[in-house]
């Protein structure tokens, strides 16, 4: 009894995991493709449909889109209505997979296996390898489904699996069953797969598939569901709004549409199993967006009604970052890119308010800009961590040289921030001991503050546009740097011997142009990163 299960149990692994590598290699191929599929996102929800749909296409899971998505949404990358369209798009391109199920093209599984494996070896290209990798999963998933139809075949033979079939006769238990088995496997595709070998081998008719099916519609939305714990309202309603969209689905087509649509898919193949399947899944699918996609607005309220604003928790202080979308790694890197842009241009309000602060002794300033060096702190860690996830994906060779990049980049950012600390602690020292400077310490200091101030803005616009251009203006403004805190020093000699300045306020002087120096070496290292991205 035993035995008759391991092929099947083998198969769906063989399948999952085919269906895994071609998504992940899939994903990897289109690389910065899929970051401005994303991008094209407005507020035209047919768009978002359109995006949902190919996105799916590429990584081969609907709930992985829909937990992407929620991570967006979570983010900041897109709102609500435009989530709507893109799980809409994500629950028809998921379809993909049982159609192509549906074409038996385990003949050529082999071939393309061998085939994928002889380019993944010889061929040192990486981007090649990542496309042989797509045949190799392409085969691999073939072979598992070839492996559960052979599997299932003789239990027709078995009385208690007969049984089991006969009890299933009911069509809520059916989609219960639909709905666990999904759960259970986390892949809408390999429990769509399962019902097509069963079907395939006449173990099962359509009054008992149909509502398996839909079941197994609506246990795809229990990942996105499980993966909105502990994110903010907005995600949480996106992964309500799938379920909620697939249960209206199912409903409908159990009651309103059971007829019509069974006579629709007898019609279009009427004497085989698995295409029946596949098309009743993506006719489920298209019809129920189709239906629903005008009422976008009214889902959107019931999902505010169910989730309602006060369940809000800050849970991070970064803005843009989202391990949900961890699962489509182009897209991640984009948005810790904008966490890095982000964590800079906090960096600089705290540049220019020290200054302030030093010059002008705005003494009300010293809380924010002490409180804000502590999230840029909090920040520096959230992207670290981030990224050290990010880089356990399957990155391409030039994401990858992106991220390691980001992780010099947010350290020099950082200790920008600390040099800006040291500088306030300067001041306040200052002010303290009611100690001056000279009104031509004053003038030097000003001069040399706006300049590493300047060098540090450019440098982030540098890397926020990765113009090289302006890299290169940075470099030659570290240099100007350098010739400055010469010249202040040899100035500072000069009025101590005239006996202009006293030693502690001079000491103080030298300790803050030697920080000013330091932000310009790293704003110089952050446009040095630049350069050599290109």
């Amino acid at each position: 009894m035993v035995n008759l299960f391991l092929p099947v149990i083998g198969g769906l692994g063989l399948f999952l995991y085919g269906m895994n590598m071609m998504g992940s290699a899939l994903e990897r191929a289109a690389g910065s493709k899929m970051k401005k599929m994303v991008e094209a996102l407005t507020s035209n929800r047919f768009k978002g449909v359109l995006v949902g749909m190919l996105v799916t296409m590429f990584i081969q899971s609907s709930s992985a889109t829909t937990v992407m998505v929620g991570g967006f949404v979570n983010a900041g990358i897109m709102n609500l209505g435009q989530a709507v369209g893109v799980i809409m798009g994500a629950n028809i391109g998921t379809t993909v997979t049982s159609q192509l199920i549906a074409f038996r093209l385990t003949d050529y599984a082999p071939l393309a296996i061998g085939l994928g494996v002889a380019v993944w070896i010889i061929i040192k290209n990486q981007k090649i390898k990542t496309y042989a990798e797509v045949l190799i999963g392409f085969g691999i998933l073939f072979v598992g489904m070839d492996m559960m139809g052979t599997g299932l075949k003789p239990m027709s033979e078995l009385p208690a699996f007969t049984r089991i079939i006969t009890s299933l006769n009911n069509p809520f238990l059916g989609m219960l069953v639909g709905l666990l088995l999904t759960t259970v496997v986390q892949s809408s595709s390999a429990s769509v797969g399962l019902l097509q070998a069963l079907a395939g081998q006449g173990l099962i008719d359509m009054n008992l598939a149909f509502p398996i099916l839909y079941g197994e519609n609506i246990g795809t939305t229990t990942t996105a569901l499980l993966s909105s714990i502990g994110a903010n309202r907005v995600a949480k309603r996106a992964a309500f709004i799938h379920f909620f969209m697939k249960l209206i689905g199912t409903l409908l087509f159990m009651t309103v549409f059971k007829m019509p649509i069974e006579k629709l898919v007898l019609a279009i193949s009427p004497d085989n199993a698995v295409w029946q399947i596949a098309n009743a899944h993506s006719i489920f699918n298209v019809l129920n967006t189709i239906i629903l996609f005008p009422f976008i607005s009214q889902i959107v309220r019931v999902a505010e009604f169910v989730i309602p604003a006060d369940e809000d928790k800050k849970i991070s202080i970064s803005k843009y970052l989202d391990k949900r979308i961890l699962s489509t790694p182009t897209i991640a890197l984009n948005q810790a890119h904008k966490e890095v842009e982000r964590m800079g241009q906090m960096v600089l309000g705290n540049l220019i308010d020290s200054k302030e602060y030093l010059i002008k002794g705005k003494s009300q300033l010293e809380d924010d800009i002490f409180a804000m060096e502590e999230s840029v702190n909090k920040i520096h860690k959230e992207i670290i961590e981030y990224l050290i996830l990010l880089s356990n994906s399957s990155l391409n060779e030039e994401d990858n040289k992106t991220l390691n990049h980001m992780l010099l980049v947010i350290g020099d950012i950082e200790r920008v921030g600390d040099h800006v600390e040291n500088i306030s602690e300067l001041a306040q020292e200052k002010q303290e001991k009611s100690l001056d400077f000279s009104a031509l310490a004053d003038q030097d200091l000003i001069y040399m503050y706006e300049t590493c101030e300047n060098a540090f803005k450019i440098a982030m616009e540098a890397y926020q546009d990765n113009n090289n251009q302006f890299a290169r203006e940075v470099v030659l403004l570290e240099d100007l740097v350098d010739k400055i805190e010469m010249e202040n020093k040899r100035k500072h000699i000069a009025r101590l011997n005239k006996g202009e300045c006293n030693i502690e306020s001079g000491i103080i002087f030298l300790d803050i142009i030697s920080n000013l120096e330091r932000i310009a070496d790293h704003s110089s290292n952050i446009s040095l990163y630049v350069l050599d991205q290109a």
